[in-house]
């Protein structure tokens, strides 16, 4: 199949604008819980009425120190209920807010400030701020750094005392569904980042779709709620917090992805999550560590597969009794304790980022957490396409949103249309012609295939493609995903552009790499162990397993452990945990140059 389309389910009027409707629900729920915040280790509930009034002070805050309809505002934090309220509150005045990642470097706070021409900034912490302050003079647009840590913002928020309800009422109810919402800028795995105009067209339109769509179910649920830990200046998590708002879903913030966020899960009990694959990835291979120590890794790869199979069997519509009981069994002894991690109520988590790969999928639907895979970029709004509950074909990313078409264009690029696509990036007219087509298609630079229902698969990415010396196209994403499934890999890279064969650049997984030593009664970090036979061989297995993905011409013959792992402070990795394969090819030529050589 070359094209497929999805019916509208809601349309967005001309007159609609984001923050319409947690002032609408202000008036007429005001004691319903919007949120939750954390303080002093308790979840304390905030009302729609609450939330409200900060949004409120906000913006009257924004109003008093002149910032005016149309004007840029960034926003430097980490995942927190301010980040939220500041969001809406720029959206409150008629304002564009620019998100910038708190780990972004003085270089790329610089750019993405300067570029967007932004009057104000908020950051988080008084390290944020100082980032900012000490590229201020390249940015002479910039009036005002607000911090939101400590008194600074307390005394920011008493700044609009003056300010009266109409005059946000006024600013509020001025703008328009086509006006800008917000400018994301991309990850840039090459070259400079490029700022997404999104319009509150766009951020409606997707969100309302998806949740009156596919993910109907998810936000339905009574008593629903989710705890956000991805970083909110990444389009994924913001299109999530706006359906939290829109759909009366319950929310939570929580400021990292490190270990702690298991904790946080457990107290907050939420009944979907938000996550990338790694995250699985990395439950999976802990809840397996944690039963091969106990003695019990034999009962849990019986579990394993059980789950596996289990959730095939559903695919077929025929569950045999044995595997059935089998299955009852496990959920007692196994499968409990896996949900119990996450807060023992969710049943559905949405992931997105990059493939979560076939086994890992039915794995956790077997379990009783099922994985529903979408797909899409900062310029669609997040989503393109999702599975649903009911209707997901795992190791897919589902079929195109409601309102939404996919295309295939002849050299299977997928092209996308519809009312979540970005109206193109700022100030850079050049790069929004080249990134559509005469028809108005915009190219995603992913290449995928539709079957005949519609549902989408990525194969890879168009620039990513690696021709070898003899001819052969590869996909590297195949066995990149297939690779980062196993334990004790953390981060790949496959190579072999203009070469005779296919290679990859490795690196080792901190936490399994522990393990690793202990069982094999090891000494040393990574750095020490790189050629060690035994650890060669671990890699070599994973390396195996994931040639059994692709053909022989596309297979990884030879690979190399790097001493460290792939990292955004290193430079090989993006805020949005992207590869910069450009980054990697350089800093790591000559151990690329070794495995061709001899």
């Amino acid at each position: 199949m070359r094209e497929f389309s999805s019916p509208v389910k809601v349309e967005v009027a001309a007159e609609s604008r984001l923050p319409d409707t947690l002032f609408a629900r202000a008036r007429e729920e005001p004691d319903a819980v919007a949120f939750r915040r954390q303080e002093d280790g308790q979840w304390r509930d905030v009302t729609c009425a609450q939330f409200r009034d900060d949004v409120s002070a906000v913006a009257k805050a924004l109003i008093a120190a002149g910032i005016e309809h149309g004007d840029r505002v960034g926003l430097m934090s980490r995942t927190r209920y301010e980040w939220t309220v500041i969001d809406y509150a720029v959206w409150s005045v008629g304002g564009v807010t620019v998100p910038i990642y708190d780990s972004s470097s003085e270089e790329q706070i610089s750019w993405i400030l300067s570029d967007s021409g932004s009057r104000a900034v908020f950051a988080e912490s008084d390290e944020h701020a100082a980032r900012v302050e000490a590229v201020r003079g390249d940015l002479p647009e910039l009036e005002h750094v607000w911090r939101i840590e400590g008194p600074a913002f307390g005394e920011f928020r008493q700044s609009g005392d003056g300010v009266g309800d109409s005059a946000v009422e006024e600013r509020r109810t001025a703008g328009t569904a086509d006006e800008a919402a917000t400018l994301i800028y991309t990850s840039g795995t090459t070259g400079r980042p490029k700022g997404c105009e999104l319009t509150h067209r766009n951020l409606l339109f997707t969100i309302l779709n998806t949740v009156h769509g596919p993910l109907h179910e998810v936000f339905s649920i009574e008593g629903r709620s989710t705890l956000l830990f991805l970083p909110l200046a990444h389009s994924f998590a913001r299109i999530i917090q706006v359906g939290c708002v829109e759909s009366r879903t319950v929310m939570g913030h929580f400021p990292t992805t490190g270990p702690e966020v298991i904790d946080a899960l457990g107290s907050f009990r939420p009944t979907f999550l938000l996550a990338m694959p790694r995250v699985f990835e990395k439950v999976y291979n802990k809840a397996e560590q944690k039963a091969v120590s106990e003695g019990r890794g034999r009962i849990f790869r019986a579990a394993a597969d059980t789950a596996v199979a289990y959730s095939r069997a559903l695919d077929s519509g025929r569950v045999p009794l044995a595997l059935r009981l089998r299955h009852a069994l496990f959920e007692r002894l196994v499968y409990g304790k896996i949900l119990a991690a996450v807060g023992g109520q969710a049943r559905y988590s949405v992931s997105g980022g990059s493939a979560l790969g076939d086994r890992l999928g039915h794995f956790f639907r077997g379990v009783g957490l099922t994985i529903i895979e979408g797909y899409g970029l900062t310029e669609t709004s997040a989503p393109t396409s999702v599975n649903s509950p009911s209707a997901n074909k795992i190791g897919t990313v589902g079929p195109p949103l409601p309102g939404v078409s996919h295309r295939i264009d002849e050299d299977g690029e997928v092209l996308v249309k519809g009312d979540h696509v970005m109206r193109g990036y700022w100030r850079n007219e050049q790069a929004t012609r080249e990134a559509f087509d005469s028809e108005g298609w915009y190219r995603t630079g992913d290449l995928g295939v539709l079957d005949e229902d519609g549902y989408l698969s990525i194969t890879g990415r168009k620039k990513e493609i690696i021709v070898t010396a003899g001819g052969k196209n590869v996909a590297p994403a195949v066995i990149e995903d297939r690779l980062r499934g196993h334990a004790i890999v953390s981060q790949c890279m496959v190579v072999g552009d203009n070469r005779n064969f296919i290679s990859a650049l490795i690196t080792v997984d901190p936490e399994a790499f522990e393990f690793w030593k202990k069982e094999k009664g090891k000494t040393g970090d990574i750095p020490d162990l790189v050629e060690d036979p035994d650890l060669v061989a671990a890699v070599q297995e994973a390396v195996d397993d994931a040639n059994k993905a692709v053909s022989r011409a596309e297979s990884v013959r030879k690979f190399t452990i790097l001493p460290s792992d792939f990292s955004e402070e290193g430079g090989q990795m993006t805020p949005s945990l992207k590869v910069k394969r450009h980054v990697v090819a350089k800093q790591f030529s000559e151990e690329i140059d070794r495995l061709y050589s001899g």
